[in-house]
């Protein structure tokens, strides 16, 4: 697959999803932008705003199998990954996989889940395989997870360590629908008689396998690969940081460049893309002082005061 293709079948998702889902269009590029760049996506934001209707809709677009996990307080790990069960009739233990075996994994409410229950997600999202009773099972490929967390609520909840969330490659949320937005939203209820809308499939598995394998002949120029470093070095020394962008972030925001110049349909990598993907892929790395959080500083606002004191390569 070719960038030129790569790019129009990109539109085509997310214009089906964009059918389906009341959001902005920037909102679902960087949900895409997970899997373009095979990685994991996190969103927070509160209940009823379509996290969960962006994520089946993201899987039914591309043609994928779908699972929704619930996470609770009295979740196993076993309830994610799957067990071993006894059969009476062979008088053998078979193993039954859990909801982790599907290609797009919504883990919903995921800080709900005790940490032990968390960390079974980490093996599948860094390694696409998980062990249970030391045998070691893979995924189906490609595999995708979609995190969700709400920012209310939080008696009972257990915050994701900051090793598990820097394995997101993305974080983002979709906020609440402007007014046109929501109006729009109850004329599509209206017409349909299911509370869910439906979407067409648009790729077939060997297309989404191509699709994401587009970004790895993106070009990238050396002037734009130290500029990446200094963006991820210079969260290291801002006084309001604790601890910065780490090296893992660093690559992250290399191939989250090439995914995005994929889906704009080029065929290299220019400042303005690095800065779009800058915000959604480097804030929620970050880890503020106590004083910072004290006075309420956002992680968004130290990545934008960094990418407005990096000089930006120009790019002939």
């Amino acid at each position: 697959m070719d960038v030129d293709q790569a790019h129009e079948d990109c539109n085509a998702v997310l214009d089906a999803i964009g059918n389906a889902v009341i959001a902005d269009r920037e909102f679902l590029e960087t949900v895409l932008l997970g899997v373009v760049g095979r990685g994991h996506v996190l969103l927070e934001d509160v209940p009823g705003t379509g996290k969960t209707l962006t994520a089946r809709s993201m899987a039914s677009a591309l043609g994928l199998s779908f699972s929704r996990i619930q996470f609770t307080p009295d979740l196993l790990p076993a309830d994610v990954t799957g067990t071993h069960v006894f059969n009476e009739e062979t008088r053998e233990f078979e193993f039954q996989a859990g909801p982790i075996f599907a290609n797009i994994v919504l883990a919903d409410e995921i800080n709900r889940a005790p940490p032990k229950t968390q960390a079974a997600l980490l093996e599948a999202m860094e390694e696409g395989q998980v062990t249970v009773d030391g045998e070691t099972r893979m995924l189906p490929q490609p595999f995708f997870v979609i995190a969700t967390q709400n920012p209310v609520e939080q008696e009972g909840t257990f915050p994701l360590p900051e090793a598990q969330v820097d394995r997101f490659i993305v974080k983002s949320s979709i906020g609440y629908p402007d007014e046109a937005g929501e109006f729009e939203l109850l004329q599509r209820r209206a017409g349909r008689v299911e509370q869910s809308p439906s979407i067409e499939r648009v790729l077939t598995d060997d297309e989404v396998a191509d699709l994401r394998q587009v970004p790895e002949d993106i070009r990238v120029d050396d002037d734009l690969l130290t500029y990446m470093t200094k963006i991820c070095r210079e969260t290291r020394q801002d006084g309001r940081v604790e601890i910065g962008v780490s090296p893992r972030g660093t690559q992250r925001l290399f191939e989250s460049s090439r995914a995005y110049a994929t889906m704009m349909g080029r065929e290299y990598v220019t400042p303005d893309d690095i800065k779009r993907v800058a915000q959604p892929v480097l804030a929620h790395r970050l880890v503020l002082t106590p004083d910072a959080m004290v006075n309420n500083v956002e992680k968004r606002e130290v990545i934008a005061n960094v990418l407005d004191s990096v000089p930006v390569p120009t790019v002939e």
